[in-house]
C-alpha cells in the first residue's frame, strides 16, 4: 500500500512535467481488426483529450472526442464535479465482449489531481469504456475493480445468467457513476416509483448503569423524499465521490428477473465520509428499464466490530409479490 500511495504521489507531481501522447492497445478479445482499431483510435481521443483539458485547466472539448450527446452529457457532469486525469501513457488490455458490444475495463485514472485538499489513496479510480458492436463509444464510466468484475462474472456459467450479470455490473457501474456526476435525473429514471429506501445511522445510548452502548436506527423513505434530500445533498457540496470494494450479486430462487445486489461502499464528500454495505434489490423483466425496488444502507462496523454478514441486509429480506 506504501509503495502504491508513493507512485500516484509520484504520477501527480510529474505528469505536467512529462504529459505524454496516451495510446491505447487492445491485446486480444476483439476479432475485426477494423472494429478493434476503430475502438483504440477512440479511447486515445477520450484519453488524450482529458489529459490536454487537465493540463490546460479548461472544459473537454467533445468535437475533439467525437462522441454522441449522451456520452458528453455524462462526460460533462464528471468533468464538473471531480474532473480528472489518465495517470498511463500506453493502455494494454483485454477487450471483453458484452452482450452490446465491447467493454476496456481497468483505465487508470486520478480523480482532481489538482487543488488544495490532501492526498487521498481514493483520488486513485478506474474506468470503462463501453462500445457497441460497430465500435461506437457508448458510455464512459467509473468501475468497479476488474478482479470484482471478474469474480461475478465467472461465478455462474449459465448463458442467460452469465448476460444479465454483465448487466447488472454495467448498470451497477452506472449507478456509481451517478452518484459521482451528481446526476438525480438518472437516479430518478432508475428508482421505482414505489421504490422502499431504507437508511440505518448508529446512535448512542446511555444505559442506567453509567456505561453506553450503541444500536443501528433504521429510517424508511420513499423515493420522492430520498431523492429531495438526495438533491440538497448533491447542492450543498463540492464533490461526491462513492466506491465500490465489494460485490455479490445473487439472482432470486423462484423469481429469476430479480436479482440482489450486496455492495461495501465508501462514500466521501467535501464534509463528510462514511463506509457500509449497500443492497439494492434489481427488476430486470424490462431490460431496456431496469427498476430498482429496494435500496438500503446499513453502516459496516457496531461497537468497534465489523457487522457480521447475517446482519447485513439481503435477497432473503425481502418479499417479492
Amino acid at each position: 500500500m506504501k509503495n502504491r500511495v508513493l507512485l500516484l504521489l509520484l504520477c501527480m507531481l510529474t505528469f505536467n512535467l512529462n504529459a505524454k501522447a496516451i495510446n491505447v492497445i487492445v491485446s486480444d478479445g476483439i476479432d475485426n481488426p477494423s472494429v478493434k482499431v476503430k475502438i483504440e483510435n477512440a479511447a486515445s481521443r477520450i484519453l488524450n483529450e482529458v489529459n490536454a483539458a487537465q493540463n490546460e485547466n479548461r472544459n473537454l472539448n467533445f468535437n475533439v472526442m467525437g462522441v454522441n450527446a449522451q456520452v458528453q452529457r455524462s462526460m460533462s457532469m464528471l468533468w464538473e464535479n471531480t474532473p480528472f486525469v489518465c495517470i498511463d501513457d500506453e493502455i494494454v488490455e483485454h477487450g471483453i465482449s458484452t452482450s452490446s458490444g465491447y467493454q476496456i475495463r481497468n483505465i487508470p485514472l486520478m480523480m482532481k489531481p489538482t487543488g488544495e485538499r490532501p492526498f487521498n489513496e481514493d483520488e486513485y479510480q478506474e474506468a470503462v469504456i463501453n462500445f457497441d458492436k460497430q465500435g461506437n463509444v457508448e458510455s464512459f464510466n467509473l468501475s468497479i475493480s476488474v478482479n470484482l468484475y471478474m469474480n461475478v462474472v465467472n461465478s455462474n456459467l449459465e448463458l442467460t445468467d452469465l448476460r444479465r450479470r454483465q448487466m447488472i455490473l454495467d448498470y451497477v457501474e452506472q449507478f456509481r457513476t451517478a452518484y459521482n456526476q451528481k446526476d438525480i435525473d438518472f437516479l430518478r429514471m432508475v428508482y421505482s416509483e414505489d421504490a422502499l429506501i431504507i437508511t440505518g445511522r448508529v446512535i448512542t445510548q446511555k444505559q442506567p448503569e453509567g456505561f453506553t452502548s450503541q444500536k443501528i436506527k433504521y429510517n424508511k423513505q420513499t423515493k420522492q423524499q430520498y431523492l429531495r434530500n438526495l438533491t440538497r445533498v448533491f447542492n450543498t457540496t463540492q464533490y461526491v465521490r462513492v466506491t465500490f470494494d465489494e460485490i455479490e450479486v445473487m439472482r432470486h430462487p423462484t423469481n429469476p428477473n430479480f436479482y440482489g445486489v450486496t455492495l461495501h461502499q465508501g462514500y466521501t464528500s467535501n464534509t463528510y465520509h462514511d463506509d457500509g454495505y449497500l443492497f439494492l434489490l434489481w427488476d430486470f423483466r424490462n431490460e431496456q428499464a431496469p427498476e430498482i425496488h429496494v435500496r438500503t444502507w446499513q453502516p459496516d462496523r457496531l461497537e468497534g466490530h465489523a457487522l457480521s454478514r447475517d446482519e447485513v441486509f439481503s435477497l432473503g429480506d425481502f418479499d417479492i409479490k
